[in-house]
């Protein structure tokens, strides 16, 4: 319940101009709630505006929106962990976790994530704000965030629109909000879903670097692993392998020894015949020998549900966006979606290599957009005729010099308080549970770092949180995660 709202609005009075005038630069809204989470009662501020971007020369060079929710029914609350949440794309707004994950708040949909009218939010009794504050950030040009430069300057690209740009201004970001707030004696996390994923690995080891602030955790939700995502190489294909069957199977295209199995009997199968047989397999070409590979794809169909002479004449190389199109094309005329692959589409021909449009987005568009616009406004009270950037324009994005992997390496080697969470779902067709899962242990060549990376894996799709039964299991491996991290160890010390 809302209790009283305050208003406090600071302009910066130099000569700067954002991308959009309407937006100010430096500007604090709060309001007042109590909510019902995790079974027992909290009260807790919203805190929202924009906070400047600064150069190391304190000129400012961007406005990031943002909101903040921390409780005020605690005692020591410069001690409480924080969570500092972001999206991805990149140039996706940080709405997705906001209203439907993580935040105090959640969308108007049914269980399964599907919208339904009236739009708008309700309470989410599964938020983590129980056990940590969280500020969900808007990187330049998502939600309301502008770039802000001098009279008759153009906006400096390079400077946001980048792998290793935007962790840098990120962090930089995120050191005035935590001196701000008083948040430095507080146990820190970052999260980061798909693109964040990249965003978030490599932002530890620039805030740690650079910042000089340490983490004891990075999580990342649905990571997209540019090392590995489209690149088309015989890992990618081979990776990849296990979601066909895990789509294949919600859609029941499997043979009937493998559809009565539950999921997580037949998905392991599968990981170790993309491991051990087909990655082997790919890595040939052409030189594969005819008795292997006509093996291979009937192996390769038998865990997809697609036929053996489809795959034949991809030379085992199966697309995922052909997949899409292929799984149901002879069955039910429908494709299925690439984010999320239990939901369906309707192409206007049933011919074709990849469907039309993505169902699940367009789905999350329908029900996310008019909540978010209605809540911000309405609820949070931050008024503008700006629009809200779902998806904004931040390309062409410079993913050369993509140390990110490495770079969390460095950051979990350096620091010992530091874990790492890695959450899935088993449905998502563009960042993959098995490539998340990949990922993980391409950090870790070594091994050494396992004790203190986890993985979880969820019945749903690129955001597990939709689907109702994902949000509350999500949520509390997350709040376990953390009251797990947060504890004092002893030093910091191997």
């Amino acid at each position: 319940m809302k209790k009283f709202i305050l208003l406090t609005i600071l302009l910066l009075e130099i000569n700067i101009y954002a991308q959009d005038k309407r937006i100010p630069t430096d500007t604090t809204i709060v309001t007042s709630y109590s909510a019902i989470i995790n079974g027992k009662k909290i009260t807790y501020k919203a805190q929202t505006g924009t906070q400047p971007v600064f150069d190391e020369n304190g000129t400012v060079k961007a406005s990031l929106f943002y909101t903040y929710y921390y409780r005020t029914d605690v005692p020591k609350s410069e001690e409480r962990p924080i969570v500092m949440s972001f999206n991805g794309g990149p140039g996706s707004a940080s709405v997705w976790m906001h209203i439907a994950y993580t935040g105090p708040k959640t969308l108007q949909i049914d269980d399964e994530g599907n919208p339904i009218q009236p739009y708008g939010i309700k309470d989410n009794p599964y938020s983590i704000l129980d056990v940590a504050d969280i500020v969900f950030i808007n990187p330049v040009n998502t939600g309301y965030s502008r770039p802000v430069v001098a009279k008759d300057e153009k906006v400096d690209k390079k400077y946001f629109f980048g792998v290793n740009a935007d962790a840098k201004y990120l962090a930089g970001w995120l050191n005035t909000f935590i001196t701000r707030n008083n948040k430095w004696k507080a146990p820190k996390y970052i999260i980061g879903e798909s693109y964040g994923g990249t965003r978030v690995m490599q932002l530890a080891y620039e805030l740690q670097s650079n910042q000089w602030m340490y983490l004891n955790g990075v999580i990342m939700v649905s990571p997209a692993d540019y090392k590995l995502l489209r690149t088309d190489s015989s890992e990618d294909y081979a990776i990849n392998f296990p979601y066909y069957t895990a789509a294949a199977w919600y859609h029941k295209q499997l043979s009937s020894g493998l559809q009565q199995k539950d999921l997580l009997e037949i998905l392991p199968e599968a990981e170790d015949f993309a491991i051990n047989k087909l990655l082997p397999a790919l890595a040939k070409g052409g030189y594969i020998e005819d008795t292997e590979k006509n093996e291979i794809a009937t192996k390769m169909a038998y865990y997809s549900g697609v036929k053996k002479e489809v795959i034949l004449q991809h030379n085992l190389e199966l697309p995922k966006a052909y997949f899409w199109k292929e799984l149901l094309r002879d069955t039910q005329g429908k494709t299925i979606g690439r984010l999320d692959s239990r939901y369906l589409g309707l192409d206007r021909r049933e011919t074709g290599d990849s469907p039309d449009y993505s169902p699940e987005l367009v789905s999350w568009l329908h029900s996310f957009t008019p909540a978010i616009n209605y809540y911000t406004q309405n609820i949070l009270h931050f008024k503008t005729d700006v629009k809200y950037n779902m998806f904004g324009p931040v390309h062409p994005w410079d993913f050369s010099n993509d140390n990110s992997r490495e770079n969390l390496r460095k950051a979990m080697a350096q620091n010992p308080y530091l874990h790492l969470l890695v959450q899935s779902g088993y449905y998502d067709g563009a960042t993959t549970y098995s490539a998340a899962k990949y990922t993980m242990g391409k950090i870790d060549p070594s091994g050494k770092l396992k004790s203190r990376m986890n993985f979880k894996g969820y019945r749903s799709g690129h955001m597990m949180y939709l689907r109702k039964e994902d949000l509350q299991k999500a949520n509390q491996d997350l709040r376990e995660f953390i009251l797990k991290t947060a504890k004092n160890v002893g030093p910091a010390k191997y």
